[in-house]
């Protein structure tokens, strides 16, 4: 008997036949001519006419070619399968599905394998026709064997015919009446999934030895038995109605794809290996294959052979089983440990856990009407003062628990910090993975209570109102568990851009690239009803291929234009957690994407310790028309003074030397903590007066998490060093007065949503500047640091409003970063209205500020002259004398 060689794939081999047990096999022979079935060794049973009569006249018609049939865009080898589902009687119930792949010949014939389950068994019937040999006298012989995890390495075969060690076999086809030959193969499903490999022998009887037949392609013939080619959309792990499991990966550059199964997710070996065929599983760069869901396999992962990394670091991946990207539900795995390796995940072979969203309805909050509160989940409940139990101290359930305080400051929608897996030494902006929640904010530290637990936060923080928002990180990934090694050249900027390649930086404009952060924001909307992205390091969403800024960058205007994320917030953060020096981009936005305005934060920040025109802060406070004029307004423009990186509020106030020269911060007359009194409350005026000027701007305000009750990194600028946030902090006189003067802030700014919450611009009619004295600003007067401003009452749109237009009057703010004080002169008022003062930052607490207003008392007939104290800001708001 000849022996097959062993040398089946066109690649080199990269793995010797691994440690994965497969029972041997017991082989069964069958051969068909005509309309008579001669049965082998445990033959199909006649009695029950599974292949004679109207059955197998019915089949015969389907395995000719009068099946329907769907093409597979197999690279290099034409493979046609077809499935077909016989359902009109009972006995073809059994007969349940038929798979073809069509093959061609190095000589022009054509070879058709059909596969079909039937009970608890495998059936393989191959079909061989329109061979060109010259001559009709030769027999012909089916050379084959099987193999799983390596397709250089055969699996051995057991039966009575061969020895123990033999790893092939050869079978005679028979002859039909058509000239076309055919046989058929059985195996038990229990032995399955592996692959077929075969290759045809013609026995002339010139020639004892016979020549070898392959496809057109020179190489063998290769068939999943126990398993389908399956589908190479969607991407990821996804179930059909039967129970069956697709997996479809996409690698450009891979040479070979091996999928993994783990029985257990602690092992450092998979189960079982399942070297995929490129020319049966794989479909252009993306390769797939289906399993029935009865398998007991509770992980799985994926291993590329060759052609995706050079140099060193390709040795190392080329051994690492790697997580599928679009993997739903991830679990930490220990595998690969004893390589040196950092921390993997794999993929959980399960479906998402079904939720109840039920009555869950997105508040749908317009634009200007949101008032943002950024936390991070973990810090914002982890520390002992919270008071919760520590299966949910620092998880979402912990948020959940404290509603409460977001709901009193009155803020309407949050913005959580990254919560994606992540780097655990670089910190949340440098994530592996972007389909599942961190498994460190679920009760139990698993990725399925977590989705679970994410789910229900949600469903709570909508039903008070509340929209939830996600910072998301697309253009970097943490150094190592990520994407690397499944396909670098097309995921990262691989030879492309040193300096961005040292970065990780993800190619986001790449097409394969672009597709996978596109349909992880749909996933998060569709699955955690999720309101809206915040993307961190926005800028780098403009890179092209080759690291070049492009003017229309895809991905950005993908986005913009998604008939679902387009209906979300979406908002970029120029941010870059690896590089925190302040930069200016100019963003593209199809008037759709709002912006983290770092603008507002640098000119307030420098206005208030005296170094900024007046222009700057005008320019802020009426919403920064320089970078919302173009078809946006002020609602696009999301304010902040502190963020989750650089000095917290009270930082800012505290600390000024050293490398801080890019915080714009300023001390206050003495570095860090100290106990003199007027600088404490120069410190506490400047936190005021940040507040106050946050609160009153147009645009959307972003309060950060700490800054209400004066946590301190003590003069930080690392992410790193933020702490965990301090609930006894709250109840000390310095959270009470801050907490209770942002619910009053967010209170106003609601109440005079017509001035102070404004899609479109103030009108030019209804805002006048004033200096100290009602005289014009001195706007190019860098010496100059008083600034005063009226905003009226829009008279024709309150006569909309089912209000009185008398009941709310104009509002009159002014701004002191004099280092004495100021005396104002507020300009008069409509007959039968007096002012009111509403804020003075410079009082002391509770007076500084009034629900109701104090009535301002005139100096002289139409004529009120107040006096405000250096570093402060003072809010009047006209009323009617009968109050």
């Amino acid at each position: 008997m000849a022996t097959l060689p062993l040398s089946l794939a066109k690649s080199p081999c990269f793995y010797s036949c691994r440690a994965v047990e497969s029972s041997k096999l017991t082989v069964t022979a069958h051969y068909i001519s005509g309309k008579k079935l001669a049965l082998g060794l445990g033959g199909m049973d006649v009695e029950k006419g599974l292949l004679v009569g109207e059955v197998a006249q019915n089949v015969r018609k389907a395995l000719h070619g009068n099946l329907s049939s769907r093409e597979f865009a197999a690279a290099r080898v034409p493979v046609q399968q077809t499935e077909q589902i016989f359902s009109t009687t009972s006995e073809v119930d059994e007969l349940k599905k038929v798979s073809t792949y069509l093959f061609r010949t190095q000589n022009g014939g054509n070879v058709k394998v059909f596969v079909r389950k039937k009970n608890a068994k495998y059936a393989l019937y191959i079909e061989v026709s329109s061979l060109e040999l010259g001559t009709s006298d030769y027999r012909l012989v089916l050379t084959w064997g099987i193999y799983r995890s390596d397709s250089s390495c055969f699996m051995p075969l057991d039966s009575q015919h061969l020895d123990p060690g033999a790893r092939t076999m050869d079978t005679p086809f028979v002859q039909n009446t058509f000239g076309r030959f055919s046989l058929e193969l059985e195996f038990e499903a229990k032995q399955t999934p592996f692959y077929l490999s075969f290759l045809l022998k013609c026995m002339f009887n010139s020639n004892s030895s016979g020549s070898e037949i392959r496809n057109h392609k020179k190489a063998k013939f290769s068939v999943p038995i126990g398993f389908s080619s399956g589908y190479p959309d969607p991407l990821g792990l996804s179930f059909s109605t039967d129970g069956s499991m697709n997996f479809a990966f996409f690698s450009r550059n891979a040479e070979g794809m091996v999928l993994c199964f783990y029985d257990d997710s602690t092992t450092d070996k998979p189960a079982l290996e399942l070297d995929l065929d490129p020319h049966v599983n794989r479909s252009g760069d993306v390769w797939h294959a289906s399993l029935e869901g009865a398998w007991t396999f509770s992980s799985y992962g994926y291993r590329c052979k060759g052609g995706i990394l050079q140099g060193e670091t390709g040795k190392v991946y080329v051994e690492r089983v790697l997580l599928d990207p679009y993997a739903r539900i991830i679990v930490n795995s220990t595998a690969n440990h004893g390589s040196g390796l950092s921390p993997k995940y794999i993929g959980r072979l399960c479906e998402e856990p079904a939720f109840e969203w039920s009555d869950d309805v997105h508040p749908n909050l317009d634009m200007e009407k949101l008032i943002v509160y950024r936390l991070n989940v973990k810090r914002f409940t982890e520390h002992k003062s919270s008071q919760l139990s520590s299966d949910i101290a620092g998880t979402f359930a912990g948020l959940t628990e404290k509603l409460n305080h977001i709901k009193n400051l009155g803020v309407n929608a949050v913005l959580l910090e990254p919560i994606f897996p992540f780097d655990e030494q670089k910190g949340p902006f440098f994530p592996r993975h972007f389909f599942s929640p961190s498994s460190l904010y679920g009760p139990s530290g698993g990725s399925i209570p977590a989705i679970i637990s994410m789910k229900e936060m949600v469903k709570q923080l909508h039903a008070n109102g509340i929209e939830v928002l996600l910072e998301v990180v697309f253009t970097h990934t943490a150094e190592g568990g990520a994407l690397q090694g499944i396909d670098d050249f097309s995921y990262y900027y691989a030879n492309r851009a040193l300096e961005l390649e040292s970065r990780n930086a993800l190619n986001c404009n790449y097409p394969v690239v672009q597709r996978m952060i596109l349909d992880s924001l749909r996933h998060w909307v569709t699955e955690f009803h999720i309101d809206g992205f915040c993307f961190i390091n926005a800028s780098f969403l403009q890179r092209g291929f080759h690291g070049e800024i492009l003017s229309r960058p895809p991905l950005v205007e993908a986005i913009a234009f998604d008939p679902l994320l387009s209906k979300t917030k979406i908002i970029a953060d120029c941010w870059d957690p690896e590089d925190i020096t302040p930069k200016e981009t100019c963003f593209p936005h199809w008037k759709r994407w709002a912006e983290m305005n770092a603008k507002f934060c640098f000119d307030v920040r420098n206005f208030l310790r005296g170094e900024s025109l007046l222009s700057d802060l005008a320019t802020r406070l009426c919403g920064s028309g320089d970078i919302f004029s173009s078809g946006r307004g002020p609602a696009f423009s999301f304010n902040y003074i502190a963020r989750n990186s650089g000095l917290t509020l009270v930082d800012l106030v505290s600390f000024s030397r050293g490398k801080l020269a890019s915080e714009l911060s300023w001390n206050c007359g003495e570095e860090g903590p100290t106990n003199k009194i007027p600088v404490l409350e120069r410190r506490l005026k400047q936190i005021r007066n940040y507040l106050f000027i946050l609160y009153v701007s147009l645009g959307v305000p972003v309060l950060n998490m700490g800054d209400e009750c004066g946590q301190s990194s003590k003069g930080s600028i690392s992410y790193g060093d933020r702490k965990p946030f301090d609930w006894n902090a709250l109840s000390t006189g310095f959270g009470i007065q801050m907490t209770q003067f942002i619910s009053f802030l967010i209170s106003l700014r609601m109440r005079r949503s017509d001035v102070l919450q404004k899609r479109n611009f103030v009108k030019e009619e209804n805002i006048d500047w004033h200096g100290r004295d009602q005289s014009p600003p001195r706007w190019e007067d860098w010496s100059c640091k008083f600034l005063a401003m009226t905003l009226k009452s829009d008279k024709a749109e309150s006569k909309l409003s089912s209000e009185s237009s008398n009941t709310k009057g104009d509002l009159f703010m002014a701004f002191n970063a004099y280092a004495h004080s100021e005396s104002v002169i507020l300009p008069p008022v409509p007959e039968g209205m007096t002012w009111r003062r509403l804020v003075d930052t410079a009082l002391p607490f509770p007076g500084f500020f009034s629900k109701d207003g104090e009535p301002v008392v005139e100096q002289m007939a139409g004529l009120i002259a107040y006096e405000m104290k250096s570093h402060s800001c003072t809010l009047f708001e006209a009323a009617s004398l009968d109050g």
